[in-house]
């Protein structure tokens, strides 16, 4: 069969390729075709081999690419619309298809950063359960920044997560104020000492999280080094809290921790407050879902559920 010329017209009844699609989601949300590769373990001449294909496919361009410029065509936009509609109805189609007609049953994904410890969304799915008791969860942990990605996908009903701005299509709503203090371990220099300033730590080793920089949801924290000079070097780092958690208190340079999160290892002896003591910064969880995902009954009851209890509501 005859190759496609760019600009006719596919026939509708070829179909298309669905790995073309999943490749051409992740090079719209990476703005880049290396990063994309990268998030999907491909090479990069994979990758653009997959993008001529689809676009062969269509008969249209979808990426307007050259020296230094990448941008999503209009076709390109339209397509990248029903790819992530259609992957994220594929994705939860068994959990749609198993709901019953009466009493609210079914299977909620919930996405959460880690160390999400407070009273009220303990309380809330406990109260939950009660009330639905044939509802099964699953809580998958990861990074702010792959959450933000999967409820793009709408691979997940809903998420606890940090968030540095408004994010298109999502929609959010405060769920629990948390603030960031400096910590040091036992090993420390500054363990255990009183009266401290600002200007006693700033030269000292800092662990912190990978998103911990100028693009990052941790962003107040790059703001706040940078306001008040901090100049030692960044030792360690991890998107993980209780990584962070753990390389502070071995030592390894003194970090920022949620102050609720440190509170039961300052009683224990395993970490000390450090300057400034009326914190380093605010920084909000927020309850996060994809305002245009179709939830069955159990994800929509939950998502009301934790509105009714956030700060915000």
């Amino acid at each position: 069969m005859a190759k496609e010329e760019r600009g006719q017209r596919p026939h509708p009844g070829h179909p298309l390729d669905w790995n073309l699609l999943r490749t051409f989601i992740a090079i719209v949300q990476e703005g880049s075709i290396t990063k994309a590769g990268l998030r999907l373990s491909l090479t990069q001449p994979a990758v653009s081999l997959a993008l001529k294909r689809l676009e062969d496919r269509l008969g249209l361009p979808l990426i307007d690419r050259g020296a230094g410029r990448f941008a999503v065509t209009a076709a390109g936009a339209r397509v990248y619309d029903e790819a992530v509609a259609i992957h994220g109805a594929v994705s939860r189609l068994d959990t749609l298809v198993h709901e019953t007609q009466d009493d609210i049953s079914g299977h909620v994904r919930l996405l959460m950063t880690s160390r999400i410890q407070t009273d009220r969304l303990d309380r809330s799915l406990r109260d939950f359960h009660r009330r639905h008791p044939t509802v099964t969860f699953r809580i998958d942990v990861m990074e702010s920044a792959a959450i933000h990605i999967a409820l793009l996908q709408r691979t997940g009903a809903m998420a606890l997560c940090l968030l540095r701005e408004p994010i298109p299509g999502l929609s959010s709503v405060v769920f629990l104020r948390q603030t960031y203090r400096l910590y040091c371990g036992p090993d420390s220099r500054l363990f255990g000492r009183r009266g401290l300033d600002v200007a006693d730590v700033r030269h000292e080793d800092f662990v912190s999280f990978t998103s911990d920089q100028i693009d990052g949801v941790l962003l107040p924290l790059t703001l706040f080094r940078a306001r008040e000079g901090f100049a030692g070097r960044i030792v360690a780092s991890s998107g993980n809290l209780d990584e962070v958690r753990r390389m502070i208190v071995c030592g390894l340079g003194i970090g920022p921790l949620p102050d609720h999160i440190a509170a039961r290892d300052v009683a224990d002896g395993l970490l000390w407050e450090l300057p400034p003591y009326d914190g380093v910064a605010p920084v909000d969880v927020h309850l996060m879902w994809n305002s245009s995902a179709k939830l069955n009954r159990a994800e929509r009851a939950l998502l009301d559920c934790l509105c009714a209890v956030s700060v915000s509501a």
